[in-house]
This record gives C-alpha cells, sequence and structure tokens, in this order.
C-alpha cells in the first residue's frame, strides 16, 4: 500500500481509469462477440449491421485511449475478412 501522499492520489487515480477503461473495453469485446456471431449464424444483412456496431465501438475505444489505435485496426481487419469470406460463399 502506498505512503506518501503522492502515491496515494496516484492509486486513486489508477483504480479510476482502471474502471473506466475496463467498461469500454468490455464493450468492444460485447459488440466483437456480438458480429462474429452474427456472421456465423445469420444472414448477411444483420452480420453487416453487427459488423458496423463493433467497428464503431472499436474506433470509440481507441478514440478514448483504451485500445491502441493498431489493436482496433486488426481486430476491425479480421472482423471484415470474416464478414467477405461470409459474403462471397452465399
Amino acid at each position: 500500500m502506498a505512503n506518501h501522499k503522492s502515491a496515494l492520489k496516484r492509486q486513486r487515480q489508477n483504480d479510476k481509469r482502471r474502471l473506466y477503461n475496463r467498461s469500454w473495453r468490455s464493450r468492444a469485446r460485447t459488440f466483437v462477440k456480438k458480429a462474429r456471431t452474427a456472421i456465423g449464424e445469420t444472414s448477411s444483412e444483420n452480420a453487416v449491421e453487427a459488423t458496423r456496431e463493433a467497428i464503431r465501438e472499436l474506433d470509440k475505444a481507441a478514440t478514448k485511449g483504451v485500445i491502441h489505435k493498431r489493436n482496433a485496426a486488426r481486430r476491425k481487419s479480421r472482423l471484415m475478412r470474416q464478414l467477405n469470406a461470409k459474403m462471397s460463399a452465399e
């Protein structure tokens, strides 16, 4: 546990930021999971919409600094590759 006043403040700030980042990261993961499920199961229209929402959430998380912008780009690329494979298979 921190002893100095500045270290105690830093710990409080880190706790706040950790909770904030965790909520955004979890939200992005949820949307990506929904998109992958939609790509695997439902019609292409639902899959396209779910992928669009997931990409939007990944961009938001990257803008806020919760995930790195290249991490978001990689995840978006993988989602689009899966979606395009489904579209070409139909």
